[in-house]
């Protein structure tokens, strides 16, 4: 194992990741597990200053305009958003992750750039890395100048040869003594992909300290490791201020180098004690930020989405019917509603073990590569559930930005192939597993006695796990003892049941997979990808049910609940067969004969039934508390013009005139109104009594609205072509 390895493994903690190993996890635990709520100063932020900054930011024009206007600017720092997180002693707010996480959401329904510019000062970079291992005089000094926005940070990590490989950075320190006999390091920099960089102040670098002179540790051998440091950006040779575009997205993103920039030894997180430690520090932060920045701007993506789309396919009509009613859009509308019900209790359930004081590295991870990868399929949905409309850009389209935007999440903090295939699992099996990782540190240290007492460990719990799967398999998990009682007309206790039916299944394989394969697991991308998935899904299911407990068991919430937990175990299931069918090794033919052929016969669960999708379906077409409760969050506009405005108002009439177009429909099957559409009938309809003035005035305000509503954007030649490069005159301007 690599020293960098060795630390990715020691920086964090182990969570609900550990039970889900254990294959035998103790669900009221995991019933019991935090589910916070905002303090009255967080909520007051976020209804105060949060609404006020969406209410001043127009998307459509940040990205025509590419940068925040500077009383925009002045509005984030007055109101200290660049310090959500920097205790009040130094002049933030102190908010919980679970806060951090909701403004972050809240502006990505907004905004997605406008997101990423709060997002980056309060994730990992300069902030939370001198909160934790700053020394007193670097705290002293910067946090304050942060929290106002006086300073500007960025985080300097990423170079053209080191991208997923991070720990493979080339950029270096020298540390020398100058003339008048201080430390002080020369450092040389290649950077890109850095989020803020081009209008950052302070810099925060990654790179590999050499020490030729043993002036820190004469037995080093002329490499401290990896440092991380603050660079002013005003000092001589720091090259900053030149963009990538990222999708278009309108944030400051680009590339930063530096040669031979001279920095003091104090200029190193945590001092002197901090040379080498660079590593470390990161994945410690990491282990939590992943659980909260990325995975909150996903959730504001899908709740948009949820809303828009949702209400869109109430207004549109087609074949004289609201296109939400057929088959067809159903699913998709299913999967919204269901995902982003999970998407949310997972992002309140790991914000919650952070405020708690957990560092759930593995947790963090497959949140992260999960949510974003869900938010790119429900972008996906959304775009073709509103057609044409989502593929015209103009200030109207409301799919745009969530379908440009999610490759950005998919790519950054690791890639999600670098997480799902390496990551997740290949962390987990070794951090998680209940005796992998005290059998490697018997083995390294050669302790006979403590490798036999792992071993012994490992055989039991192995065995144990023989008997226990098929146990279950037989009785399809009946006789475990659910943590929650049964509600009428609905299954959470079922699921929890199944829950601790894959995570014994799981648990299962992964000790086959180890007993058979060994060192070699963490080559086989593929199966550790399978791996990833099954653990992902069966937290994310075990987070669903956990919300459903913790918001009170909302009778009108059994669909979604029961949908997002029935998706989420068919899921883990699906990678369960994935795995079981494609192992290798000296088991492979048991897994892929007996065991395999077994688990078709009788899955775990099976996915949820088009009946339970179509009652999930209504929830995004019909307006109500259920509707407001899983979208709640997100910014709604007070101009009544504005785009998500005029939706919201024709999808409350589209529905109160439903009904009143079925009877029109009825009417004219009846002969008593000719055939056409229902503003062409709406005269003899009066006349015949079959709907009285406000009946028809509600019917053809509906008919205007949605006519408002459905209509794309329409560019004159001029703004259309605005920012194109040399663009060529039209035949009729010659």
């Amino acid at each position: 194992m690599s020293a960098t390895e060795r630390q990715a493994l020691e920086a964090g903690t182990v969570w609900m990741d550990g039970e889900i190993f254990s294959g035998r996890p103790d669900l009221a635990a995991m019933a019991a597990a935090p589910y916070p709520e905002l303090s009255p100063a967080e909520s007051a932020f976020l209804d105060g200053p949060a609404e006020e900054l969406c209410r001043r930011v127009d998307d459509w024009e940040l990205g025509r305009a590419r940068e925040l206007p500077e009383e925009v600017w002045a509005f984030l720092r007055r109101e200290r958003f660049f310090g959500l997180t920097i205790p009040p002693e130094h002049g933030g707010l102190g908010f919980s992750a679970l806060a951090a996480s909701t403004v972050f959401a809240k502006l990505a329904s907004r905004s997605l750039g406008l997101s990423a510019i709060v997002l980056i000062p309060n994730s990992v970079g300069p902030g939370e890395l001198l909160l934790a291992y700053g020394t007193r005089e670097q705290r002293e000094r910067y946090l304050p100048r942060l929290a106002r926005g006086e300073e500007i940070p960025c985080f300097a990590l990423t170079e053209p040869g080191a991208g997923s490989d991070a720990a493979s950075i080339t950029s270096r320190g020298r540390l020398f003594r100058s003339a008048t006999g201080e430390l002080r390091i020369r450092l040389d920099w290649d950077k890109r992909y850095i989020t803020l960089a081009p209008v950052a102040t302070l810099l925060g670098l990654a790179f590999r300290l050499e020490d030729p002179d043993g002036l820190l540790d004469p037995a080093s051998g002329g490499e401290a490791g990896i440092t991380l440091a603050l660079v002013p950006t005003d000092l001589p040779g720091v090259e900053v201020g030149r963009y990538h575009d990222p999708m278009g997205v309108p944030f400051p993103n680009g590339p930063t180098r530096g040669r031979g920039v001279e920095v003091p030894l104090d200029a190193v997180v945590g001092g002197a004690a901090g040379a080498g430690r660079g590593w470390r520090m990161l994945m410690e932060a990491l282990s939590a930020g992943r659980s909260i920045s990325l995975p909150a701007q996903s959730v504001g993506g899908a709740k948009t989405i949820a809303r828009a789309v949702g209400a869109y396919s109430a207004v549109r009509r087609q074949f004289g019917t609201a296109i939400g009613r057929f088959e067809g859009i159903e699913e998709p509308l299913a999967r919204i509603a269901g995902l982003t019900y999970l998407m949310e209790a997972a992002r309140v359930v790991t914000c919650g073990a952070v405020d708690a004081g957990h560092r759930p590295a593995v947790v963090s991870g497959l949140v992260k590569y999960q949510q974003t990868e869900l938010l790119r399929g429900l972008a996906a949905d959304g775009m073709d559930v509103v057609g044409g409309a989502g593929i015209c850009l103009g200030p109207k389209n409301l799919m745009a930005r969530a379908w440009i935007g999610a490759p950005i999440g998919i790519t950054v903090e690791g890639a999600n192939i670098l997480t799902r295939t390496l990551i997740v699992f290949g962390q987990g099996v070794l951090r998680s597993h209940p005796w992998a990782r005290p059998l490697l540190a018997a083995a390294e240290a050669g302790d006979a006695r403590r490798f036999r007492r792992a071993l012994l460990g490992f055989a039991r719990s192995f065995a144990a796990l023989l008997v226990r799967v098929p146990w279950l398999w037989l009785t399809r998990a009946r006789w475990v003892r659910s943590p929650v009682a049964p509600v009428a007309g609905g299954s959470p206790a079922r699921h929890w049941r199944h829950l601790a039916h894959a995570s014994a299944s799981f648990a299962l394989f992964a000790d086959l997979a180890l007993l058979s394969l060994g060192g070699r697991l963490k080559l086989r991308g593929k199966l550790s990808g399978r791996f990833a998935d099954a653990l992902s899904w069966i937290y994310l299911s075990f987070c669903a049910l956990r919300r459903f407990e913790a918001e009170g068991r909302r009778p009108e919430d059994l669909p979604l609940v029961d949908w997002a937990a029935g998706h989420g175990l068919a899921r883990a299931d699906r990678a369960l067969h994935g795995i079981l069918e494609n192992f290798e090794g000296p088991l492979g033919w048991l897994a892929r004969g007996p065991i395999a052929l077994a688990s078709r016969l009788n899955p775990i669960t099976r996915p949820p039934s088009d009946r339970l999708g179509a009652r999930v379906a209504a929830t995004l077409r019909e307006p109500g508390p259920v509707r407001d409760r899983l979208t709640a969050g997100v910014f709604l506009p007070h101009d009544p013009d504005e785009p998500l405005a005029l939706l919201e108002r024709a999808f409350e009439l589209a529905v109160e005139a439903e009904p009143l177009l079925a009877r029109l429909r009825r009417a004219q099957k009846a002969g008593r109104l000719p055939a056409g559409g229902p503003e062409e009938a709406l005269a003899e309809a009066l006349a015949g009594g079959v709907l009285d003035e406000a009946e028809a005035e509600i019917v053809r305000r509906a008919g205007e609205l949605g006519s408002r509503v459905i209509a794309v954007d329409e560019l004159a030649r001029e703004e259309c072509l605005a920012g194109a490069p040399d663009a060529a005159p039209s035949a009729s301007a010659e």
